[in-house]
């Protein structure tokens, strides 16, 4: 059974084709910086590696430019749209009506539209995503693996804000979390590398959007992104957590509207605001040149992270692993390091030349003594979405 996972994040479009249930994968890709002048589409199968880079203006003509090239004659892996049985489609949000994978009807789209106001860089772009795939491939089931439904076993301790009980109870008020998938595949292999009884491990997911999950034997128990995937940790353009009377502040003192504060806290804060880049490369690359901001935005990031491995660790009164996973996690040496040092206390201890290493297998980068072990693991939401998409139809 061919499977097509599109995989819409706030400025990127990952895609597979996978075939189930033998999990080969047949192609892959990925749509960086969509929107920008100089978006970048890499497409790959067993005979084909391509990279182009072209302005790709939004999410429905990245997703259009990938079916071309799914369908082409000679760089193509499929002869026809039919050949597609499944699509399985990433949505970010899906609050309190969706706790698991369900086939998408209009019912289904129109809740997922609802909550495109908690979600406004994600939601409408996974919605994109699913008309594009209906129409492009009409026969096939389309499928929706929601990124909150790893977090439905968030206890009320964690998951409930100190805001009358009213506002949780009938109006869902809460924190959801996000990056679901991958925190979920990431976790799983850690326990399965570890071999521990009872474990204690921490997951952190940084891309352009990041969060961090405190795992306990499984089972997610806290989580850094909340009632929308804006506060926690530092991210390309969204800025994590702030005191919430700045919005006032903005609004009645500096005359803001409520939609641009909105715009600048989702779209032009985070690592934009502090810097004038969004691509964490960018600012590394122009801190090593010597750009103050870069540098001191890139210690604010980091700094962030490793206060979110103290409050888990306090958490789940222990600490067995940390796990660095998805595109800066698992391919940014720099941020690791800065992360993992001065955490002896944590029995963390950062082995600087494992940490230079690149591999596509999981892989510990800490040192021999570490009583913490440092685990980078490359994400699959894709593969996690198509096994659920899978299980679903099935």
């Amino acid at each position: 059974m061919n499977i097509l996972v599109i995989n819409s994040g706030s400025s990127s479009i990952k895609f597979q084709l996978i075939q189930m249930p033998s999990e080969t994968l047949v192609c892959s890709g990925l749509v960086e910086r969509v929107g920008q002048k100089d978006a970048i589409l890499n497409y790959e199968t067993n005979t084909v590696d391509i990279k182009e880079i072209h302005h790709i203006a939004n999410h429905n003509e990245g997703l259009q430019r990938v079916v071309d090239l799914l369908l082409d004659p000679e760089k193509g892996v499929i002869k026809n749209t039919d050949e597609i049985e499944i699509v399985g489609h990433r949505v970010v949000h899906g609050g309190n009506s969706f706790s698991k994978t369900t086939l998408i009807t209009e019912e289904v789209k129109d809740k997922i539209d609802e909550y495109a106001t908690l979600a406004p860089l994600h939601n409408p772009n996974n919605l994109v995503g699913i008309k594009v795939a209906e129409q492009l491939f009409p026969n096939a089931k389309q499928a929706a693996i929601f990124d909150t439904a790893f977090f439905q076993t968030l206890p009320e301790k964690a998951k409930k804000y100190a805001i009358p009980n009213e506002l949780y109870k009938k109006h869902g008020i809460q924190v959801y979390g996000f990056h679901g998938t991958s925190h979920k595949y990431v976790s799983e292999k850690a326990l399965d590398y570890l071999k521990l009884e009872n474990s204690k491990i921490i997951t952190i997911h940084l891309g352009n959007g990041c969060s961090m999950t405190a795992v306990e034997n499984g089972i997610s128990i806290d989580h850094s992104l909340g009632f929308t995937p804006s506060n926690g940790l530092i991210m390309g353009t969204r800025s994590g957590d702030i005191d919430h009377a700045i919005v006032f502040y903005l609004v009645d003192t500096l005359g803001y509207s409520m939609d641009k504060v909105n715009t600048m806290l989702t779209k032009e804060s985070g690592m934009l605001g502090l810097t004038g880049y969004s691509d964490l490369r960018d600012i590394e690359a122009e801190a090593a040149k010597g750009n103050e901001d870069c540098k001191l935005a890139l210690i604010i990031n980091t700094y962030r992270i490793k206060k979110y491995i103290g409050a888990y660790t306090a958490a789940m009164n222990g600490l067995d692993a940390i796990v660095f996973t998805a595109g800066i996690g698992e391919n940014s040496n720099y941020i690791r390091e800065k992360v993992c040092i001065d955490m002896e206390y944590f029995g963390i201890e950062l082995d600087t030349i494992k940490n230079d290493l690149r591999s596509k297998e999981i892989r510990e980068v800490n040192t021999a003594n570490s009583k913490t072990k440092i685990l980078v693991i490359p994400t699959n939401e894709e593969l996690e979405i198509a096994k659920q998409a899978y299980n679903v139809v099935k």
